[in-house]
């Protein structure tokens, strides 16, 4: 019998050690993001005629709960992208770093509108495509998250494009 509850203290005792040794904490700033954390995916909606696109995006804790880093790929490494997110002392905001397989990136802010809500606002540096900003509204609500994007490109805004996301278990591709 001793050695059962050995057994289970000893369980016990590891569970708790790697639950302190992998906290999970964010710095206060980056709290908005804590329900985004995990892998998600969306299929985007597109003509009947035309191929699907899907989504896979993950976001993680980075640097010890100072940024969040995020991933994702469309169609399986036909394009993808990643980003860290940080609080900048500075400038008192959210600043982030977006880079792309297409070989541009965009450097931004963020605004954070309610607890599960934020604004993105980008400035995009060498698309092939004409877009020099992107809004982007992204809001967390009953196990989802939607997202509306808009891009200036040569020199006009588009409609907002609207995705939801879903948890998945898929991975994240690059080629």
């Amino acid at each position: 019998m001793s050695y059962i509850k050995t057994l289970t203290l000893t369980f016990l005792l590891t569970l708790a050690f790697f639950a302190h040794a992998q906290p999970s904490e964010l710095a206060p700033e980056l709290a908005v993001f804590k329900p985004y954390l995990g892998t998600w995916q969306a299929d985007f909606k597109v003509a009947d005629n035309k191929p699907k696109i899907q989504d896979v995006g993950i976001w993680e804790r980075a640097l010890n709960g100072q940024a969040i880093h995020t991933k994702h790929s469309i169609n399986e490494g036909e394009y993808g992208g990643e980003s860290m997110i940080f609080w900048d002392r500075e400038q008192q905001s959210l600043v982030f770093y977006y880079f792309t397989t297409a070989g541009f990136y965009t450097k931004g802010t963020m605004k954070v509108l309610s607890p599960t809500q934020f604004v993105a606002y980008e400035t995009v540096t060498g698309s092939k495509e004409g877009i020099t900003k992107v809004k982007s509204i992204s809001d967390y609500k009953d196990g989802e998250f939607i997202v509306s994007t808009s891009y200036l490109k040569k020199g006009e805004w588009t409609k907002p494009e609207k995705r939801i996301y879903t948890r998945s278990d898929k991975q994240v591709i690059f080629k």
